[in-house]
């Protein structure tokens, strides 16, 4: 038997859960655009108190593959990471494979993480190729030999669906997804295309429909208990 403050309480708490999932909803919508942009979920649970708890959880889904006319721009069609670092040295994880040549030539995300162990191209270049198993090769001039300059690496995760936001489109690991183990012979690698975002925009309308008429419910709850409440104070006085 709940008091009638207790039933208010519970209301206030389980509506402002609600109100989270509605942000992580409008970020989804915000990064429909974002190269490789993995949709998050707010997963309630409702605990045996009668609150409602929740956790996030990223759609770890590929997103479609698009041609790109940009040699810098690479898709992993299939499973895996690239792990890139910052200035500072820190190492975090991405699909987007929207890369640049960066200060001293080396590949590096659009804000200048550098990409693997760093992997520098040649001032002299002619053009480079990425292989579908993350060999990089530079060409000095049009008919010259390929020279290996370095290796584009991909790690997995045991649980992707728990990995933390991380950096402007990034990822970092979790307890509960493992940690990052480096994926040996493979071909996921695709130059000269792009990873799309996985977000589904009638998926997204449909939870923001269902997320309102929840939210307007446990408001008009709320007005309930309240009018209920002051009745009470107003009898007994």
């Amino acid at each position: 038997m709940y008091s009638m403050q207790a039933v208010i309480r519970k209301n206030i708490s389980n509506t402002s859960l609600q109100y989270e999932r509605l942000g992580y909803i409008a970020n989804n919508f915000a990064n429909y655009n974002t190269t490789a942009y993995k949709t998050n979920r707010f997963e309630q649970i409702l605990r045996e108190d009668g609150y409602v708890d929740g956790a996030i959880r990223c759609n770890a889904l590929q997103g479609d593959i698009r041609i790109s006319k940009n040699p810098y721009d690479i898709a992993i069609d299939g499973a895996g990471y690239i792990p890139v670092v910052s200035a500072d040295g820190e190492v975090q994880y991405t699909r987007d494979g929207s890369f640049k040549k960066g200060e001293g030539g080396y590949l590096m995300t659009l804000d200048d993480w550098m990409v693997g162990d760093g992997i520098k191209l040649p001032a002299n270049s002619y053009k480079f190729e990425i292989k579908p198993n993350g060999d990089v090769y530079n060409y000095d001039y049009s008919e010259a030999q390929p020279q290996l300059i370095g290796h584009i690496p991909l790690v997995e995760f045991d649980s992707p669906e728990s990995l933390e936001i991380g950096h402007n489109n990034k990822v970092v690991p979790t307890a509960e997804s493992g940690e990052p183990r480096l994926i040996g012979e493979h071909g996921f690698l695709a130059q000269h295309q792009i990873e799309q975002s996985n977000t589904n925009v009638f998926d997204e309308v449909n939870e923001m429909l269902r997320l309102n008429a929840s939210m307007i419910a446990s408001l008009n709850l709320m007005k309930v208990a309240d009018d209920m409440y002051n009745k009470a104070i107003n009898i007994r006085e």
